[in-house]
């Protein structure tokens, strides 16, 4: 049985002084749409505030909200990237991301070594991994590209690589940052069959996204986000 459930849960994040820039312009990108509190010393950004939900086996979720209100905050918090400064998060089940593009990948490394790697970055052993290889050879169709470092790769080859290892096995939880706009129309249309699948095994999938079409044809529920509080269920 999987599950995830956000008890109350806020993520505050502190910066300290001018030395703190590059991480606050990080932050800013990922965090938006919080609120700021500042004083002499210190900026504060409220990414989540006071969020509780509960998500079972058959959840299908699409999670909205404008750019910057906290989806991508949120999804990374599912996921266990980052931890709640109060409140709790409970997660049950083996879990698969695909997030920003490269997250995860060894870019020195080729693409049949990231699979591997990506592979026991989600639990699973080497054999397990290595096992995986045709299905992703025959879903991607990088063909020799999958002989070459990451570094060479098109943003669009990456995300095919990503999302290829991320769903080769069913996880309980998939849990996609604005997957299907990636890619061209044959990759899309197959993306989103293969997501359909992982629907219908009754486990929990949650996509961020703007595109209502995508979430009214893939989802069964709703999570509006905005400045990092849920208004709607």
């Amino acid at each position: 049985m999987a599950k995830i459930e956000f008890n109350n849960v806020t993520l505050r994040y502190p910066i300290y002084g001018s030395h703190g820039m590059s991480l606050r312009s990080h932050l800013m990108r990922v965090a938006t749409g919080g609120n700021i509190e500042q004083d002499s010393r210190t900026t504060v950004i409220t990414a989540l505030k006071d969020v509780s939900f509960t998500l079972n086996d058959g959840d299908a979720v699409g999670l909205i909200g404008h750019n910057g209100a906290g989806k991508s905050t949120l999804l990374r918090t599912m996921a266990g990237i980052y931890p709640p400064s109060s409140g709790k998060v409970v997660r049950q089940g083996k879990t698969a991301t695909v997030f920003e593009i490269g997250a995860g990948l060894d870019p020195e490394l080729s693409g049949y070594d990231n699979i591997i790697h990506l592979g026991m970055m989600m639990g699973l052993n080497y054999s397990e991994a290595k096992a995986l290889t045709p299905d992703i050879e025959d879903f991607t169709e990088l063909g020799d590209f999958l002989q070459l470092p990451i570094r060479t790769y098109s943003s669009g080859m990456t995300m095919r690589l990503m999302f290829a290892v991320a769903t080769a096995v069913t996880p309980e939880i998939l849990l996609l940052d604005e997957m299907f706009s990636t890619g061209d129309a044959g990759f899309q249309e197959k993306s989103q069959a293969r997501i359909r699948k992982i629907i219908d095994s009754a486990k929990i999938f949650v996509f961020a996204s703007h595109d209502m079409n995508l979430i009214q044809k893939n989802c069964n529920r709703i999570l509006r986000l905005e400045h990092g509080q849920l208004i709607d269920l």
